[in-house]
């Protein structure tokens, strides 16, 4: 059935044809936010809170907010999207998650988080899914974790960093969590938190803007040559912003494993394991969209915006719909269909 607004929405318009879904939409909900306050102290966190704007908090070298209400209240971030013409948001907390935490309060930011994003989805069960954020740098915790959000209502996929601490996606202490989230069925998503050299990188916002698509690329090279994805056929990886830069060097890197031998411990080479990940939108170009087309076809594209960061997309579905070198069954497809078989929802 398409999409029909709550009769409180009814007024914006849009093509009946398609249900967005926005599969990188940032989401910092008021208890996991309480307990980010309540530790600060502890965890040297700077805390301030900006007159008119909410608060805004510093961990290690990485600011977050002012998170206002755009970020933490729900009722605003629905008015948001029916101007976006956007059905549904699969959440996620993005920075500062919680790997700088000790093992308990790490668990609780978890649990707290996760539960926040099962009672969003559980007022409105056919607009907010949630992305499960684990607590990675205990994979033991992060195991019982994955086990437990996916009994949660509206829990379709899970959520980790680029590097846990510095510890790479292709480290053997993570396989047993990458086994029970391949076994639920749901996908994982990537997102940059800590970028490499950021001390390079603190002019310019380049710790945005060269820092984080850097990372995706490094993290998708750990799970080819680390031999992750042979090791998890079904195991299904979302990679933010068009993949960051991996698209892009991929051949590269597939150089690499044709000239070095001790890189030929994978089945195939890096250019071949292109399709396992998934991409999204958020590359600010229809250039970007074209290439993603080229190498990966469009079934393996779905709509993102960077909600609600500054460089995040105003009109995400636009940027698709107007796309004037896709056919209506591919803007469909990103838009809508390849979301919602990817994340198993209506």
């Amino acid at each position: 059935m398409p999409f029909t607004m709550s009769h409180d929405h009814a007024h914006i318009h849009r093509p009946a044809v398609h249900r967005p879904v926005d599969l990188h939409a940032h989401y910092l909900s008021p208890p996991v936010m309480k307990i980010f306050e309540s530790v600060a102290p502890e965890y040297g966190i700077e805390w301030k809170v900006i007159e008119g704007k909410g608060p805004q908090f510093r961990t290690g070298h990485l600011v977050t907010g002012p998170v206002g209400k755009r970020f933490a209240d729900i009722d605003t971030r629905l008015e948001e999207m029916d101007k976006q013409g956007v059905e549904a948001h699969a959440l996620s907390m993005s920075q500062p998650m919680c790997y700088w935490a000790k093992p308990a309060l790490a668990q609780q930011i978890c649990e707290v988080y996760n539960d926040s994003l099962a009672d969003a989805h559980v007022k409105h069960p056919t607009r907010l899914y949630g992305l499960a954020l684990l607590p990675m740098h205990h994979p033991d915790l992060a195991m019982r974790e994955v086990e437990r959000a996916a009994k949660l209502p509206g829990i379709r996929g899970y959520y980790m960093a680029t590097h846990v601490n510095g510890v790479d996606v292709s480290d053997e202490s993570f396989l047993p969590v990458y086994e029970r989230i391949e076994a639920s069925g749901l996908p994982l998503f990537l997102h940059p938190v800590e970028v490499l050299a950021h001390q390079r990188l603190t002019k310019f916002y380049l710790t945005n803007l060269i820092g984080n698509p850097t990372e995706s690329a490094i993290a998708a090279a750990h799970f080819i040559f680390g031999g992750v994805l042979d090791r998890f056929p079904k195991l299904e990886i979302v990679l933010p912003h068009a993949g960051g830069s991996f698209p892009w060097i991929v051949w590269r890197l597939h150089r690499g494993w044709v000239v070095r031998e001790d890189l030929k411990k994978i089945k195939m080479g890096p250019a071949d394991y292109l399709r396992r990940f998934w991409y999204d939108t958020v590359g600010y170009s229809d250039h970007t969209v074209d290439f993603l087309k080229t190498i990966v076809g469009t079934d393996r594209i779905v709509m993102g915006s960077d909600y609600c960061f500054p460089i995040a997309y105003e009109q995400p579905v636009k940027v698709v719909t107007e796309h004037p070198r896709l056919s209506d069954a591919e803007k469909h497809a990103i838009v809508d269909a390849n979301a919602r078989r990817l994340l198993r929802i209506a």
